[in-house]
């Protein structure tokens, strides 16, 4: 074999050595990042961080709001007050009131005495009804873990105590009415007599309203997502009302995030 072919031959084996080192390189990348088509998981320590979900809403946004906005509504705490009994008046309530002793009393001329007090001093009982879900983005199955959080911490606190959501349910069905329609004087009695049968009187309808709002700026997004609770007391229609927000950029690449929020200002368009 002459020079000629041996450099030939030596090409030919480089040239073969290389392809075999891209396929062999091309592998490990596939093996990387696929993971031979398997998913691995891992067990998050409590201090561990929540994933930011990067196509919408995950548990580092539901759980921040459902922990401020519940926390706010808590925090306002109204007094306790008698338990809703269907077809009881404003004046009947007014006639009743405690006696410096604790023994309720009645005052003839419907006007509670100065020392009076709520006719009942435990905690008040809510009825968390649900959550309506008016944002972008479907639930999926974080709305029943948002609905459990929020009954869970509203139950924890000393001023509340949550009716059970099956018996929520039940009177639901057997009053055959609507979250929605609770409102009107006939259903709330209706569906407040069917909660005492069940030996669970109800002093306030808890609401839980999920909305979102969307800015698109080129390929990036800011989308502002904004949880209410409001807490109605069905003796009177009166109303407390909290919400949280928390605000979120959606990009194409890592570099949208400086691109549109930096040092500058450049999310003013």
């Amino acid at each position: 074999m002459d020079g000629t072919d041996s450099r030939l031959v030596f090409r030919d084996q480089a040239t073969a050595n290389h392809a075999v080192l891209l396929i062999a390189c091309f592998a490990v990348v596939t093996v990387v990042t696929t993971g031979c088509a398997h998913r691995y998981g891992h067990i998050l320590a409590s201090d561990d961080k929540d994933m930011v979900g990067s196509h919408e809403a995950g548990a580092a946004t539901w759980n921040p709001l459902v922990d401020e906005s519940v926390a706010q509504l808590l925090g306002r705490c109204p007094p306790t007050t008698q338990p809703y009994m269907p077809g009881q008046t404003s004046a009947m309530m007014a006639s009743h009131a405690m006696s410096s002793d604790g023994e309720i009393s009645l005052n003839p001329s419907g006007v509670a005495p100065e020392h009076g007090g709520p006719l009942v001093t435990g905690p008040a009982r809510v009825c968390f009804i649900g959550i309506e879900n008016k944002s972008a983005e479907e639930l999926v199955d974080f709305k029943d873990q948002l609905y459990e959080r929020i009954d869970s911490q509203v139950n924890s606190g000393n001023a509340f105590r949550s009716i059970s959501r099956r018996l929520v349910d039940a009177a639901l069905v057997e009053t055959r009415l609507r979250p929605d329609s609770l409102f009107l004087p006939a259903n709330r009695d209706a569906f407040a007599a069917a909660l005492g049968r069940q030996g669970t009187p109800v002093d306030f309808l808890l609401y839980a309203t999920i909305t979102s709002g969307t800015t698109d700026r080129n390929k990036s997004t800011q989308r502002d997502y904004v949880l209410t609770l409001e807490m109605v007391n069905i003796q009177s229609g009166d109303y407390i009302k909290e919400s949280s927000k928390i605000r979120k950029g959606y990009h194409k690449a890592r570099t949208g995030k400086w691109w549109n929020f930096g040092l500058f200002d450049q999310a003013d368009g």
